[in-house]
């Protein structure tokens, strides 16, 4: 079995965290992150700085960080000016997010979902004629902070009409941790009949993440977006923490005979990197407590 890695923490990891890295040092960690192993990188993403500073100079992390073979730079967008930004860049993959509840989406965007729906057309259909793939992201898919519990059939409805748009991969994220794996098995399963791959992209808010990362695993998920060293939240979500770490990740995946292709001690090293970087513990346990059995001297 395998599953693809995508490795968010350079735009969902930093976009919450209280430190404002400049487009070099994120570029750099972009660089670091590719030499693990790892599928793909979000490198960026291209919102409004003045709503989202971290994540200033998306265009210039875009530029300065190392094409590497085998790994895709992706990067996040909100909305069609988002794509034409993102369309003068090295990005093989426009990550198009929206929230499936009307007031986390209108916070979050300032648009309806309807609105979201067709600029997701929009951007997918723009982003194949100029030979990139186009993804989607449901944030608020297991919950919403604003309006609770989310009905499943309602995120089932949506992803319908976005998988209608030709999108390469749809994810149900977890924004704000509060889905447990029956949820993910609904809505993976509820999905399969799209024909197209699906992700998910989970937090560990509720410490439910790996469970729910197995849960997706046993329902056929292509790609697992994690955060080295677990770093990341939502700015737009109240109490909406890190992701899940993606050592953890690693770790969990290869002791259940999962193929990622990452090398566990590379990653390993930038945790230990970006958390020197941020100058605090973070969440991820396995930087603290070391592989087992420990490799060989």
């Amino acid at each position: 079995m395998t599953v693809r890695i995508c490795e968010v923490g350079p735009r969902d990891g930093l976009q919450n965290e209280p430190e404002e890295l400049s487009p070099q040092r994120r570029a750099e960690f972009v660089d670091r992150l590719s030499g693990t192993g790892v599928a793909a990188v979000e490198v960026a993403s291209f919102v409004n700085p003045s709503r989202v500073p971290r994540m200033a100079g998306a265009e210039e992390v875009c530029a300065l960080a190392k094409p590497v073979d085998g790994v895709d730079h992706v990067a996040l967008v909100l909305n069609e000016r988002g794509y034409t930004r993102l369309a003068d860049t090295r990005c093989v993959e426009a990550r198009m997010a929206f929230c499936v509840t009307e007031t986390f989406n209108r916070r979050n965007q300032g648009r309806d979902v309807e609105q979201s729906i067709a600029e997701a057309e929009a951007i997918v259909k723009a982003a194949h004629a100029d030979g990139r793939r186009a993804s989607a992201t449901l944030a608020a898919s297991f919950g919403c902070p604003f309006e609770g519990v989310v009905d499943p059939g309602r995120v089932l409805a949506i992803a319908e009409r976005v998988a209608a748009t030709g999108v390469d991969e749809i994810i149900f994220a977890d924004t704000i941790g509060v889905g447990v794996p029956r949820q993910v098995t609904r809505l993976l399963t509820g999905a399969a009949g799209f024909g197209i791959p699906l992700g998910l992209h989970l937090h560990n808010t509720r410490n439910t993440g790996y469970a729910n990362a197995i849960a997706g695993l046993e329902a056929g998920v292509s790609v697992l977006d994690s955060s080295v060293a677990g770093i990341g939240g939502c700015p737009f979500a109240p109490n909406a923490t890190g992701n899940i770490a993606t050592e953890d990740l690693v770790y969990l995946l290869e002791g259940q005979g999962v193929d990622t292709g990452i090398d566990l001690d590379e990653l390993l090293s930038v945790s230990a990197w970006i958390t020197e970087v941020l100058g605090r513990p973070l969440p991820g346990q396995l930087l603290r407590t070391g592989r087992f059995p420990r490799p060989a001297a």
